[in-house]
């Protein structure tokens, strides 16, 4: 496939975006025409409008671009680092590490010492996910036992959450840990929005920043020192990066799987399969998968509404199978 210019993608990546946003926005148990999504965005519909799209569905879109943006351009990140094209945060073992900080969190009450001590928790486990991986990577291993690595850690972690689970003080406390697992959006506003929203920027902008390295360390880490570029900074980058933005939005929208995986994957050959090219349109693409798989659930009739970490993993495992095939199929003599 032939490469596209950088804008020409971003470009149709963003109207994709805009446009579907706009239409999540109208969608619902309480539909809502075009002129009453305006109003309601403007203030100037009616009450019923602009509690609708400013208070329910608006903080629902944001959290949508927001998680979508830090798993797809997380996954592109540590792909062109582990220069592994299965490597992801789900995948690898971050996700589930970063939910498991969060549920430890909310296990000991911790939340109600103070409302950053969620998303600092799953900061934290999504950290120590990363710096596992990283130094395995740094070792030398091969893709397989990274991703072992990834298995590993993604048992572990959902071991010892179940175990949280399993020892919940009382029936609703566990009901919450269980709908929080699954993943979603549904039910946040603006508070959520703006708990999560200085870690996410953080840690986008560290994985923006790393876009060049990425490309200079695609020829080798040798050839990248001799052109200026130190991999121990570039992997200071992508692990500071990764466990701010994935771990924050975790805390807040529970686990979503396979977005950094998908996004990367069908993106690549429109960017000639250049690692720091693929950094930018991947973070619209993840929104963009995120809103569109978020509209398609509260399309779907059902007694109640689906979890969007469900639905996520119903397109996201099949993908990862097909990936699998092609590459036993490529490494078959």
């Amino acid at each position: 496939m032939r490469p596209l210019a950088p804008v020409s993608l971003l470009g149709a990546l963003a109207l994709a975006l805009l446009v579907l946003s706009f239409l999540s926005l109208g969608v619902g148990a309480a539909p809502l025409s075009v002129a009453e999504v305006l109003g309601g965005l403007l203030g100037t519909g009616s009450e019923q409008a602009v509690i609708i799209v400013r208070e329910i569905r608006l903080p629902r879109l944001l959290l949508a671009w927001l998680l979508g943006a830090s798993l797809a351009l997380s996954g592109a990140a540590l792909q062109g680092l582990l220069r592994n094209p299965l490597a992801e945060p789900g995948l690898l073992g971050i996700s589930a590490s970063a939910g498991l900080g969060a549920v430890l969190a909310l296990y000991f009450g911790l939340t109600s010492l103070g409302l950053w001590l969620a998303p600092g928790a799953a900061m934290l486990g999504a950290l120590v996910a990363t710096l596992v991986l990283h130094a395995l990577s740094r070792r030398g291993e091969s893709s397989i036992t990274l991703i072992l690595a990834g298995v590993a850690l993604s048992a572990l972690a959902g071991a010892l959450t179940s175990l949280a689970l399993n020892l919940a003080p009382d029936p609703t406390a566990l009901q919450d840990m269980v709908l929080w697992l699954l993943g979603s959006i549904a039910d946040r506003s603006f508070a959520d929005v703006l708990l999560v929203l200085p870690f996410v920027l953080v840690g986008l902008g560290l994985l923006l920043a790393s876009a060049p390295a990425l490309e200079v360390l695609s020829l080798g880490e040798a050839e990248a020192r001799t052109l200026g570029v130190e991999p121990r900074r570039v992997r200071a980058l992508v692990i500071g990066g990764s466990a701010l933005s994935v771990g924050a939005c975790v805390a807040v929208s529970g686990t979503i799987g396979f977005v950094g995986l998908v996004v990367p994957h069908l993106l690549r050959p429109f960017v000639g399969h250049h690692p720091g090219r693929l950094l930018a349109p991947s973070a619209l693409g993840g929104a963009l998968l995120v809103v569109g798989a978020d509209l398609a659930l509260r399309l779907i009739e059902a007694p109640r509404e689906l979890m969007l970490g469900v639905v996520t993993a119903l397109l996201g495992a099949p993908f990862f199978l097909v990936l699998v095939l092609r590459a036993r199929r490529e490494l078959a003599p």
